[in-house]
């Protein structure tokens, strides 16, 4: 397993793509498979480790567009391909991409989980051309996508193994039997297409509390200045807070203790960790019907699916229809983490058998 070394593994707080690969990671070794991680020295696992370099590079300091050590632990992690029957990557920053150039002459079966959306030469709102050129490389590279959204939203002429769908461990993400349930809540990173500030806006026309938690990329400008243009001024320390970015544990006891999560997203997210964590603990979930959020939420089951913030508000006057332990129960039947992994299994056993 190659995990990206931007982001320690499991993350500290935010970090969907590195939660997943910690999820699988440990399932694959409690499913009894001799599992070796390639990731930063900062990393926590079950598995085999192997670095080369002490720590994560955000940890680091380095900032997303200094590409070369990212470089240098992918070019190091994939000399070893031949020592193992599979060799499981992932796509989820430009730097990523450095990945299927030198997967072009390795042997060895490999796939990568695409974890974000094409284009991936951007920064910020900036979009490259380099894309086309890596083509020749990334069209015979076994891949698989996070929802049927994100194969649907991939260029044309691309090797799909499967879909599998995010899941989380239920040993971790058990039912919250109490909470106050007194607020709402948004959780992710902040970004205009996360929607904090539309969920913010939703909860007071619903005459609710909500409490924001997550990221602010200090180095990332723009976010910076979304928080502090659009997020700041609608936080008043009472109806609406913002506690910081949450570690595990500090997330468990938010969504378990939340009426509902806001998830008013305005892109086409191929994932949405945060809406299978939160179902996992019972927590409903009301979301924007983009990307893979149709494909998690069980319309009036497990949450709401909805078009706007008008529909967003009267739902949720609504919440208290969804039964939790329903919820709960949906993600333990088709997203958990052993369910996910057992996916994964199945295509490495296709893989290696050249199918």
């Amino acid at each position: 397993m190659v995990a990206p070394p931007w982001i320690s593994i499991p993350p500290a707080t935010y970090g969907g793509t590195e939660s997943i690969v910690a999820f699988i990671v440990e399932e694959l070794v409690a499913q009894g498979h001799d599992v070796t991680l390639f990731a930063p020295g900062d990393a926590r696992t079950s598995a085999n480790l192997v670095s080369f370099f002490p720590r994560s590079l955000i940890a680091e300091g380095v900032p997303w567009q200094a590409a070369l050590k990212a470089y240098f632990h992918l070019a190091k992690s994939i000399e070893h391909a031949g020592e193992f029957d599979i060799v499981h990557l992932h796509l989820s920053s430009t730097a990523d991409m450095f990945q299927f150039p030198l997967l072009a002459k390795v042997a060895a079966p490999h796939v990568t989980t695409v974890h974000s959306n094409f284009p991936y030469d951007r920064v910020h709102d900036w979009i490259g051309d380099a894309d086309q050129y890596f083509m020749e490389w990334i069209r015979p590279a076994p891949l698989v996508t996070v929802s049927d959204r994100a194969r649907q939203n991939l260029p044309p002429g691309l090797n799909v193994a499967g879909v599998v769908h995010l899941g989380v461990p239920m040993a971790d993400y058990r039912f919250a039997e109490t909470g106050s349930r007194d607020y709402v809540t948004w959780l992710g990173r902040f970004a205009p297409d996360k929607g904090a500030h539309t969920a913010i806006d939703a909860a007071k026309r619903a005459g609710v509390k909500i409490i924001v938690a997550g990221i602010v990329e200090q180095g990332i400008q723009a976010s910076v200045d979304y928080f502090k243009r659009e997020i700041e001024p609608r936080l008043d320390g009472e109806q609406a807070r913002y506690i910081g970015p949450v570690n595990l544990e500090q997330k468990l006891a938010l969504l378990g203790g939340a009426r509902a999560l806001l998830n008013p997203i305005t892109w086409e997210e191929p994932g949405a960790t945060v809406v299978v964590e939160a179902m996992a603990v019972g927590c409903p979930v009301i979301g924007f019907a983009r990307g893979v959020v149709p494909e998690l939420i069980v319309d009036g089951k497990t949450g709401f699916l909805v078009r706007n913030v008008d529909e967003m508000v009267a739902r949720i006057a609504r919440i208290d229809e969804i039964d939790r332990r329903t919820t709960h129960e949906h993600v333990d039947r088709n997203l958990s983490a052993s369910a996910m992994t057992r996916k994964y299994v199945a295509i490495y056993e296709k893989l290696r058998a050249g199918a």
